[in-house]
């Protein structure tokens, strides 16, 4: 009788295990390992609903990110210059609501200029038959570039208190940052799990050839999937913008591009492409919001935490390609 309840425990643990995934298991136990360290060292702070919240609102832009370089990823893609695409759009953000007055003219001018430059990765990568890294390491520095050059490298201040309040309001006792990231999360876990579309990355990612054969139009996915990124940063652009109350050139979008890489590796992608999921690369973020935070309340030194940001990256890749390898 014993051993029959046994069994069906067991067994139960393991329907668990398979419908949430391995990966997904181990990622929510290095969380929780993580939230219960930070808890023992600052546990009357890092617990607290105020921080709580801060490492939301931490994570939304991050998440947005994460979840678009996911599916680049996920197609075999890489999209480094996501970073410089969020300082743009913010400072394109700022510079139509200055001369608009409208809040909605910034969010457009940020998600217009932000799938133009999608697409110009995509184009550069698809029909100049450039490697990913080297295009977007390029274009890093173009978008960059081209940030201090409308702000003349300084930053814009935006007055308006109905797009602010985007960045630093309120629902249902939630910031906005997150709703929106929640939204974002559920539009893509559909796009990506539930769409034809979205299976045909993966069909991409996984075997190209393959996809070809089968009669996909992989350039068409291909640059499209680039322009998907190129306006989730603008989405990105949006937010920061709104909580920062200006278009920084640089500044708050400086290493987003590594800790969504990041986060996505965590989450499952595989450098090949093919394999990743949207539910991997929010934990992902939790991690590395968590992280972040418990580093800053703990006053760890910055440049201890940029070296642990850069061990996370190296780490994330190497269980990715062990993981790939072992199947």
């Amino acid at each position: 009788m014993t051993s029959l309840r046994d069994d069906r425990g067991v067994s139960a643990l393991h329907r668990i295990a398979d419908r949430i995934g391995i990966h997904n298991l181990s990622l929510l136990v290095a969380l929780v390992a993580l939230l219960v360290i930070f808890g023992a060292l600052r546990g009357d702070v890092f617990f607290s609903t105020r921080n709580l919240l801060n490492i939301g609102m931490g994570v939304a832009i991050l998440g947005v990110l994460a979840i678009s370089q996911t599916g680049v990823i996920v197609s075999g893609g890489l999209d480094i210059s996501v970073g410089s695409i969020v300082g743009l759009t913010t400072v394109v953000t700022a510079m139509a609501i200055q001369a608009t007055g409208l809040s909605g003219a910034g969010i457009v001018a940020a998600l217009v200029v932000g799938g133009l430059a999608g697409l110009a990765n995509g184009v550069l990568i698809t029909y100049g038959r450039i490697n990913a890294v080297i295009v977007t390491l390029g274009t890093m520095a173009i978008f960059r570039g081209i940030a201090f050059i409308l702000s003349n490298g300084q930053s814009i201040s935006i007055f308006q208190d109905s797009f602010r309040f985007i960045g630093t309001g309120r629902l249902l006792g939630l910031p906005i940052p997150i709703w929106i990231l929640v939204a974002v999360a559920v539009g893509f876990y559909v796009f990506m799990h539930k769409s034809i579309v979205g299976r045909n990355y993966y069909a991409i990612g996984g075997n190209p050839i393959v996809a070809r054969l089968s009669g996909l139009n992989i350039p068409r996915y291909r640059v499209g999937i680039y322009i998907v990124s190129g306006v989730m940063a603008g989405v990105a652009g949006v937010l920061l913008a709104a909580r920062t109350g200006s278009g920084q050139p640089i500044s708050g979008s400086d290493g987003l591009e590594l800790e969504a890489i990041t986060a996505a590796f965590l989450g499952g992608c595989a450098m090949q492409g093919g394999r990743g999921t949207v539910v991997g690369a929010l934990l992902g973020v939790a991690i590395i919001g968590v992280l972040n935070n418990g580093m800053i309340l703990t006053a760890v030194p910055t440049f201890y935490q940029m070296l642990a940001k850069g061990t996370l990256l190296i780490l994330a890749v190497f269980l990715a390609e062990y993981r790939l390898n072992k199947a």
